[in-house]
């Protein structure tokens, strides 16, 4: 990874606005050619976690629900947001049974990315679940959703053919399946 000195000169922070998921704030800058400038950050206060589940025949989950942001109906791999500081695999744990309703007895991350660096700090992971039980899930107040389950092959498809858009999706799908010389 390269090493870079930070042309940016941060003059002052102004908090825009908070809720329980993100903090906006305005930073008043002199920008790289040395010219003042304002720029908008959004600070996210959970890691973004996908999740995706393999049992031995080699299907996986999805789960669909429509995407309020977007206003459109969006598929992708199981995921949530791990508060900040809280346990990795405990986190993925609740949300892999919060949407599909599966446990997992054995993890594996392999992705680590950052989802919209040019205005967010918001970063991601994606992990592999394997070993699975099902349970019921315990859906979010917030979350209306569907669980489909397909061969893996299969979501990779859907992946490649742009059905699948949210990129912790994508990326964790396609790093899994280059993983496995797919």
């Amino acid at each position: 990874m390269t090493e870079a000195k930070n042309p940016w000169q941060t003059l002052s922070v102004t908090d825009v606005y908070e809720n329980a998921w993100i903090h906006v704030a305005e930073h008043r800058v002199i920008n790289p050619a040395g010219q003042p400038g304002i720029y908008g950050k959004v600070s996210f206060k959970s890691l973004a976690c996908g999740i995706i589940p393999i049992d031995p025949d080699d299907n996986t989950w999805i789960v669909g629900q429509y995407r309020y942001p977007l206003h459109d109906y969006s598929w992708e791999i199981p995921m949530g947001g791990i508060p900040l500081g809280e346990d990795l695999i405990a986190g993925a744990r609740r949300e892999l049974r919060e949407e599909t309703g599966l446990t997992a007895r054995r993890w594996e991350k392999i992705l680590d990315v950052h989802i919209s660096n040019s205005v967010t700090d918001e970063a991601g992971v994606v992990l592999i679940a394997e070993d699975l039980s099902q349970d019921e899930p315990e859906f979010d107040q917030t979350e209306q959703i569907e669980i489909r389950k397909l061969p893996f092959r299969a979501l990779l498809e859907m992946t490649l053919d742009g059905e699948i858009t949210d990129l912790l999706s994508v990326a964790g799908v396609l790093k899994f399946a280059a993983m496995r010389g797919v």
